[in-house]
């Protein structure tokens, strides 16, 4: 009688892809979830969490993400310059203004693992303000996220 065995990929077998996202009329968590997923590879059938086998993925339009509620003017990001009273404060309707790419930055970075092999993956997302973007050498692929910020879509 011969045993199953399982198929454990290698390093050498990983092929990556390249995902085009739009963000726009996107909710901020629905769509940096699914983002994470597909640059750690848990799309993929051949998924390792040791083995980092994700995708590329290209964001564009994220000054037009979207907060549900009152979360613009309530939730904030806070970040320490490590001295007494170097706590700096910002809401993210600030950040909307300034730099819109950071709030995606933050969410999907919060989503990835604590670890060097997270800082390795969150270095395969690419966010951008507009419409265009400098990577269609690598011909990415659009994405069709589950959910959609219009309630009955998806």
């Amino acid at each position: 009688m011969e045993k199953n065995k399982t198929y454990l990929s290698s390093a050498k077998d990983i092929q990556r892809k390249w995902w085009i996202v739009d963000a726009k009329d996107q909710i901020l968590g629905r769509l940096t979830s699914q983002v994470a997923a597909i640059l750690r590879g848990k799309h993929k059938t051949n998924f390792q969490p040791s083995l980092e086998n994700g995708d590329h993925v290209v964001i564009i339009n994220a000054e037009k993400i979207v907060l549900t509620g009152k979360k613009w003017d309530t939730k904030a990001h806070h970040r320490t310059s490590g001295r007494p009273g170097g706590l700096s404060t910002e809401t993210y309707k600030v950040i909307r203004h300034t730099k819109p790419e950071r709030i995606l930055e933050y969410a999907i970075k919060g989503m990835l693992p604590k670890t060097k092999q997270g800082d390795k993956i969150f270095g395969r997302v690419q966010i951008y303000k507009g419409e265009t973007h400098p990577h269609s050498a690598q011909k990415p692929q659009p994405f069709t996220l589950v959910y959609s910020a219009k309630r009955g879509e998806s």
